[in-house]
């Protein structure tokens, strides 16, 4: 029973990502807030349980980042469609998780691997914050029947730091990727 849940948990990411969206154009920011917590939550006890009873699946391995993947971008889509955030930022996401796991499709084929990072985690972070203060700004804007720019300012500046990181990430992960690939393109010869 206990080898099924950090993968019940990661399916169960995937079935939160519609409660998220549905939730933000229902303009039940909040709510939202609890969902992506939980989901968030669920991330962090799946990959806990799963490295501390040596229960490492190869479902989980390749599942795992992907519930990651689109419930953010989900997320940002959303966030884009209500004209919160601009395009770029979406588009500067998708395109680094594109090449991501293209990269990571091309490693696992030549069984190469190159595991998630501190950068990256901290990309992820700093765009599930600027994110979490959307939804803040939002619901206080909504309910207060205020403009809060100065807010939305500041958020950006998390929003520009996330897509900094992110950037910066890609670039660590494709020298990661060569420089794997070097080493051991140099051992078998």
């Amino acid at each position: 029973m206990l080898k099924h849940i950090p993968n019940a948990l990661t399916v169960l990411r995937f079935l939160l990502i519609p409660a998220i969206v549905i939730t933000c154009f229902e303009e039940e920011y909040i709510l939202a807030i609890v969902i992506l917590t939980i989901s968030g939550l669920t991330d962090i006890l799946d990959g806990t349980i799963a490295r501390k009873f040596g229960l490492i699946s190869d479902f989980g391995k390749l599942m795992d980042p992907l519930a990651d993947k689109f419930t953010q971008i989900s997320l940002l889509t959303t966030l884009f469609i209500k004209g919160i955030i601009p395009v770029w930022i979406l588009v500067i996401v998708v395109l680094k998780e594109f090449c991501m796991v293209s990269g990571a499709s091309f490693l696992y084929g030549k069984e190469l691997v190159v595991s998630s990072k501190w950068y990256g985690k901290l990309a992820t972070v700093l765009f599930y914050l600027a994110m979490v203060f959307s939804l803040l700004i939002e619901n206080i804007g909504s309910a207060m029947n205020k403009n809060l720019s100065v807010f939305r300012t500041a958020n950006n500046i998390v929003y520009y730091l996330a897509v900094a990181t992110t950037i910066a990430s890609l670039i660590m992960y494709i020298k990661a990727f060569y420089v794997q690939g070097y080493l051991k393109k140099n051992k078998n010869e």
